[in-house]
């Protein structure tokens, strides 16, 4: 294996999940008979560039296929964050009604109806058919393709040269994250910023976040990575902010090199030396990772087998990427967990990948009150708990697992 963005072979380990199917390959009632693909989920951080990678063992069209299940507007947190996005980005830069906005990784529009209630043109790139065709619905155009440098170019041929670029959640999904930067550098009008939003891996090593890591995952991210990736691909960093999502994210701004049209501001050389003195610098700290991830783990399955002995049910809510990697990582089966909650109609009737724990709609919590709700999207938990506050009628009581197992007091 090399690097794939230096070309390096000096990988070095970093977090060892055994095997796993995608993680958001939800398998029908009929397909429950069949056996599923599980693929090798190893990841390794290059000694040369430092950036966090996945070993590849399938295609990106594996899984990123046409019943893609992940919608962002199920997540009113989420929306609230995309809406204030539009609005900052557009005070910030000066946006006029004749400013285009182009999102890589669109989704459902979750981001870009609030680019369209501001006037401003906006496309949205989007691969995957199911969450195209919802933002279709919103009325927002839709390129249905993989982003990157050629794209581009025919992008920018087609007038949709840009002056603001946003790509959430994105930039470690692309198996070739150079071609996909150069397409940004290609996509921006002399003048014109890219912004990246990415899960840090400073906090995923901080706060033993490694079920954030799934196939869809290719890269997991620092500043000190990035922008050794951005400066050789076109692009320079001249800014940065940390936002909550995800367990704790970067957001970074970027323009073209050949331009420079924006000064570099003090926040990222500041944050360059925080994630120094975090030690993102050597590569004995990525060695220790492992080792917090199996005790999440232990930890969550002697949980389980306590409430099993006690004759409590155990019911989740979120039929997320991330729980899919802590369900297949313990080696969780149906049974041990009755079944999953997820408000989001495409997974409902569904089973999760591995572990073939069914997901139901909210009504069924309502009339099975399970003992104890697993949260597997964490970094949802006070959302969450404020939707689903009426499990305390009946005596239960929320469960988190990551970054340590914590039963929450009413």
């Amino acid at each position: 294996m090399k690097c794939r963005h230096c070309g390096s072979r000096n990988l070095r380990p970093f977090l060892d999940l055994g095997t796993a199917p995608p993680s958001n390959s939800y398998v029908a009632e009929a397909g429950l008979a069949r056996p599923e693909l599980w693929y090798p989920l190893v990841i390794r951080v290059c000694g040369e560039c430092f950036l966090v990678q996945t070993e590849d063992f399938a295609e990106r069209e594996t899984f990123f296929s046409e019943n893609y299940a992940y919608f962002s507007s199920f997540s009113s947190s989420w929306l609230t964050h995309a809406k204030a996005y539009v609005k900052a980005m557009t005070e910030r830069f000066g946006l006029g009604p004749s400013a285009r906005v182009v999102e890589v990784a669109a989704n459902d529009g979750y981001l870009l109806q609030y680019v369209k209630e501001k006037g401003l043109a906006c496309l949205g790139v989007e691969p995957t058919a199911s969450t195209a065709q919802a933002a279709r619905d919103k009325g927002i155009d839709i390129c249905q393709e993989f982003f990157g440098e050629e794209l581009a170019g025919r992008l920018v041929a087609e007038g949709w040269q840009a002056d603001l670029t946003a790509a959430n959640n994105v930039l470690a999904h692309v198996p070739d994250i150079n071609d996909f930067l150069r397409g940004f550098a290609r996509l921006l009008k002399p003048e014109g910023v890219a912004t990246f939003e990415f899960p840090h891996v400073m906090n995923m090593m901080a706060e033993s976040q490694f079920d954030t890591a799934y196939h869809e995952h290719y890269s997991y991210l620092s500043l000190l990575a990035v922008q050794r990736i951005f400066d050789q691909n076109g692009l320079t960093v001249f800014d940065v902010e940390t936002t909550p999502w995800h367990g704790g994210s970067l957001r970074i701004f970027a323009c073209r090199s050949d331009h420079a049209a924006h000064a570099v501001t003090e926040r990222v050389a500041a944050m360059r030396i925080r994630e120094e003195e975090a030690g993102l610098a050597d590569v004995a700290t990525y060695a220790a990772f492992q080792a917090r991830a199996e005790r999440v783990r232990d930890d969550f399955l002697e949980f389980l087998i306590a409430c099993h002995r006690q004759g409590l049910k155990v019911a989740a809510y979120g039929a997320a990427a991330k729980g899919n990697t802590l369900l297949n990582f313990a080696g969780i089966k149906a049974g041990q967990i009755a079944f999953v909650v997820d408000k989001n109609p495409a997974k409902q009737g569904m089973f999760l990948p591995g572990s073939r724990i069914p997901v139901v709609p909210e009504e069924v919590l309502k009339r099975e009150k399970p003992d104890r709700v697993v949260i597997f999207p964490w970094n949802l938990t006070d959302e969450i708990k404020q939707q689903l506050s009426y499990i305390t009628d009946w005596g239960g009581k929320f469960v988190t697992a990551v970054p340590s197992l914590i039963v929450h007091p009413e």
